[in-house]
């Protein structure tokens, strides 16, 4: 009989970027976060595959350009990780 699956402990990056994105209801870009914040691409994308955050494309307006952006939003079960570890 196999056990049931464990939970993933989140690793010291993966917190940071969910603590980021829990600090404001808008979330982030995701240029924001590898770029400005330094975090890795393939960690954003295993918080999103895992459902602890969740990314949407969005059209902004940058000066008279429309630019396409890739919000990243923690989602409830990425908020009950962050709690689950305190």
């Amino acid at each position: 009989m196999s056990s049931p699956p464990r939970k993933h402990r989140l690793s010291p990056e993966e917190r940071e970027a969910l603590e980021l994105l829990a600090s404001d209801p808008q979330g982030a870009t995701d240029e924001l976060l590898v770029l400005a914040r330094g975090f890795d691409s393939d960690m954003i994308a295993g918080l999103v595959r895992t459902g602890l955050a969740m990314a949407r494309r969005e059209n902004m307006k940058a000066g008279s350009r429309a630019i396409e952006v890739v919000r990243i939003r923690i989602t409830g079960a990425g908020r009950d990780a962050l709690t689950a570890e305190d």
